[in-house]
């Protein structure tokens, strides 16, 4: 399964075990780079994840007219 078609779980869950393996400060350098950007990616997913999710339901939302909006 490529890194843009994992769920938001599995891209989540992913991303907490690159955290967890960031927090061990006995990795070198040039493996805690790497592991940054695959953090970055796997961080990217979950926003757009999110950000899908959330169109989503801001779309079932009935729409209010500023006057609703403001009782």
């Amino acid at each position: 399964m490529a890194k843009d078609e994992l769920s938001y779980e599995a891209a989540k869950s992913q991303l907490d075990e690159v955290v967890a393996l960031l927090e061990n400060k006995d990795i070198a350098l040039d493996d805690m780079v790497k592991l940054w950007e695959q953090g970055e990616k796997l961080a990217a997913i979950c926003e757009e994840k999110l950000a899908g999710a959330k169109s989503r339901l801001e779309a079932l939302r009935p729409t209010m007219t500023p006057e609703e909006d403001q009782d």
